[in-house]
């Protein structure tokens, strides 16, 4: 396990932003993990991005990724080849700039913290040969983001910004605590741990940081952290609504899910997709679903009493009530969501016939999250 303790003035300091360049990192670690084959949200987008990996000459240096973060590199790595620029919503060109201006004393001072052996060949040149690599490297950046997300981004970035704005109004009333709290995924919240699943055990300090919470629809249920920066301590963990990739959801019912044998389908999934108020528009984007087929289970679930409506400025949102939750209790632990633990299963699109749960996704290797 990653142990990261949190003083009380990183955890008052937790801000939420957006990364285009992480998006890069954590697509093409999906491709590297499932040799260009990946699971149901992400299998006809990881298709077109394989043939672009394989295809596009300029792409060549992200196979650095793969060496830093593959099956046989369980060690913690370099985080100057994650570029943060600490901003709400940075533009993928400023993220790039900043990787570009790489400096030699920051080099030199991660290189020699993180390989006190040695630096590994393949990071030779990012050593001695400075200027050019990284420039390579953020080429390569460009060259994918154009190809194989780019077409994305629109809808991507709407899913995102919904859930910072979900997770901001959590924060404002709620506190930093109840945010980690509900991040789901792989990593636990015991104030003031956080703790994140890793193959070695190590633990972390941050005291009088800021905390950078960031979103990512690649981020495949697993959680990472980039911990080189002095002052800034960054968390990413998967976005809800990364079905927006597959233009509708996945069919296939899961065997024994009693509240699927309840409620059917569709409505068993707003209902799990609950655990966070969300509005009508971004349940059928996490859903894959259309926006009427939602606003129909909705008004079945309200007039049962499980589930609320409250309005915030021009936004509609709906939640849980108790017994909504008492309900997910007794009977929404059979099948977990393909966007980490208690997130929304998937269904069939509304076209489709009602179908049931889809199956969770691969979490992959064992090595956990990434530790930079």
């Amino acid at each position: 396990m990653i142990r990261i303790h949190l003083d009380e003035v990183t955890l008052s300091r937790t801000r939420m932003a957006v990364s285009p360049a992480a998006e890069v990192i954590a697509a093409v670690e999906i491709l590297h993990r499932g040799a260009g084959r990946a699971p149901w949200p992400y299998t006809a987008w990881a298709e077109r991005a394989a043939t672009v990996l394989a295809s596009v000459p300029e792409t060549a240096p992200l196979r650095l990724y793969r060496q830093l973060y593959g099956v046989g590199h369980p060690r913690r790595t370099p985080d100057l080849f994650e570029p943060c620029v600490p901003e709400p919503a940075p533009a993928l060109d400023a993220e790039l700039a900043v990787l570009r201006a790489t400096s030699a004393e920051l080099v030199e001072h991660q290189f020699t913290r993180n390989y006190p052996e040695g630096v590994p060949d393949f990071l030779v040149p990012y050593r001695d040969d400075r200027e050019r690599a990284f420039g390579r490297l953020a080429d390569a950046f460009a060259a994918f983001w154009r190809e194989a997300i780019a077409p994305y981004w629109p809808l991507m970035r709407t899913v995102l910004e919904e859930e910072i704005l979900l997770r901001a109004r959590s924060l404002a009333g709620d506190g930093p605590d109840a945010v980690l709290a509900g991040l789901g995924g792989p990593g636990r919240w015991e104030p003031p741990v956080l703790s994140l699943p890793k193959a070695k055990e190590s633990r972390l300090e941050a005291s009088g940081q800021r905390l950078l919470l960031v979103p990512l629809v690649f981020a495949q249920g697993r959680m990472g952290c980039s911990t080189d920066h002095p002052d800034l301590l960054r968390v990413t963990y998967q976005a809800r609504g990364a079905a927006v990739l597959a233009g509708g959801a996945a069919a296939g019912p899961v065997l024994g899910d009693r509240l699927v044998a309840l409620l059917g389908a569709r409505r068993a999934a707003v209902l799990r997709a609950l655990t966070l108020p969300a509005t009508t528009s971004a349940l059928a984007r996490l859903l894959g679903l259309a926006p009427s087929t939602v606003s129909e289970q909705l008004t079945a679930l309200r007039a049962a009493g499980v589930v609320h409506r409250r309005r915030a400025g021009r936004r509609v949102y709906y939640g849980l009530e108790p017994a909504g939750e008492e309900l997910l209790g007794l009977f929404g632990a059979a099948a977990q969501g393909v966007l980490g633990d208690g997130g929304p299963p998937a269904v069939t699109g509304a076209s489709g016939a009602d179908g049931g749960l889809a199956a969770g996704l691969d979490r992959g290797n064992d090595e956990g999250p990434r530790e930079s």
